[in-house]
């Protein structure tokens, strides 16, 4: 594209109960040169980060399984999903915050993860990056139950599972969650379990 600069942005705060939701009124230069006025909406919830934990030896990976009202609401009939681990980043450092949330959500205590790749979520909407990252765990590392911090109201339920059947459930629509099919495929892709 020759043109597609931004120039004039004005921010109007929507809303900031939750996260913010502001209104972006800008100038946009057309492939034509022209510059056109544009209002979008973007909700701000900070970055994130996520994690597919596995075990090459057992063939499994660990996922969760919550309530997400959003998808509740959208036709998702009781708003169970099962996800791979993630959260919120605290401080903006991606590694430290799934380290923190892995051992939050699943019980695992895991010292090392890679970092596989970065993604905006839903970029006309969201301003989001999350980053995914892998990390090994084996049964000596559980150190608690998980289930999510308690002043979170998260009631997180711990899944573990052959690879083969996550994938699977991808197939049949039991797993819809954008950043857990990522994974999947990643591992897939990539050949994590040798397959």
């Amino acid at each position: 594209m020759k043109f597609g600069k931004v120039r004039n942005l004005e921010k109007e705060l929507l809303s900031d109960n939750w996260y913010t939701l502001n209104k972006i009124t800008f100038e946009y230069q057309r492939e034509d040169g022209e510059w056109e006025t544009q209002y979008r909406e973007a909700y701000d919830r900070g970055n994130g980060a996520t994690i597919l934990l596995y075990n090459k030896e057992k063939r499994t990976v660990v996922l969760t399984r919550q309530f997400r009202m959003p998808t509740y609401l959208n036709g998702n009939s009781d708003g169970m999903m099962i996800e791979a681990c993630a959260g919120l980043l605290e401080k903006g450092n991606a590694e430290e915050t799934i380290k923190m949330e892995v051992e939050e959500e699943t019980g695992y205590q895991i010292d090392n993860v890679e970092k596989v790749f970065e993604a905006y979520m839903s970029p006309g909407s969201v301003t989001e990056i999350l980053y995914f990252f892998i990390g090994h765990y084996e049964d000596t590392m559980k150190v608690s139950e998980g289930g999510g911090a308690a002043d979170e109201t998260e009631n997180i339920e711990v899944l573990e599972m052959e690879f083969q059947k996550a994938l699977e459930m991808v197939k049949t629509g039991e797993i819809k969650d954008a950043k857990t099919i990522m994974l999947l495929l990643h591992a897939q892709i990539s050949r994590l379990f040798g397959q």
